[in-house]
């Protein structure tokens, strides 16, 4: 029989696991901590695949070469390779996108591609990572399955760049939409929220939605940390 391991960090991902892996062949392990993903550990399982729907690490080039490591990126690679894909995509204007299973190689989402699926980019960030949940899970099911061969990423590469927390500030020359997609851009767990500043004190905005000519959202106000 079989052995896989999932390597994620988001809850969404880690209650997924629990639904889908009960459901398929093979004996399943879920790694939820940076400590968990040693070559020693990984020798034990001697797993067919490692798929990593969200990890906030980087993956040693020893793992990368002994096994098949699996990841998901949010855009159609090569366009938009690097850090940040959901934020950069919405900035750019875009409303859907491609979710794409590659095998994971040292240069950063350069590995050639198993499969790729349609992703809409309507929501808050939360409902975006769910909805890509769902299609990563039925693609991990897709690839045990049918094992497709990878293919050479084609076309003209893009490269994004990870925002950084200072970004996800609104400021005035932004227009009502611009304001509405960072705000929605932001709202999930560990991600930072879009703010606003007066002095020492900081505005937080999430569940933004559009009222007419308006828009509405949570704000939670604190002082800010040093």
């Amino acid at each position: 029989m079989n052995n896989y391991v999932v390597a994620t960090i988001k809850s969404w991902n880690i209650d997924a696991f629990h639904q889908r892996a009960k459901q398929w062949e093979g004996n399943w392990h879920l790694f939820t901590e940076k400590e968990q993903l040693t070559i020693e550990n990984l020798r034990k399982i001697n797993p067919r695949y490692i798929f990593f729907p969200h990890w906030s690490w980087l993956v040693p080039n020893s793992i990368l070469t002994e096994f098949n490591c699996i990841c998901f990126h949010m855009t159609d690679l090569p366009y938009g390779r690097g850090g940040s894909p959901l934020q950069n995509l919405i900035i750019l204007g875009h409303n859907k996108t491609k979710l794409s299973a590659l095998k994971m190689s040292p240069e950063l989402d350069a590995g050639p591609i198993y499969l790729k699926e349609s992703l809409s980019l309507e929501g808050s960030a939360t409902d975006i990572f769910k909805r890509a949940t769902e299609t990563t899970f039925d693609m991990i099911n897709t690839i045990i399955k049918s094992t497709p061969s990878p293919t050479p990423q084609q076309g003209k590469v893009v490269k994004f760049t990870r925002r950084k927390p200072a970004e996800s500030e609104l400021n005035s020359s932004m227009s009502l939409e611009e304001v509405f997609d960072t705000i929605r851009m932001l709202d999930a767990e560990s991600y930072p929220k879009a703010f606003i500043e007066l002095g020492n004190i900081r505005f937080e905005l999430s569940d933004v939605y559009k009222s007419g000519n308006e828009l509405k959202a949570t704000v939670t106000i604190h002082e800010k940390s040093e």
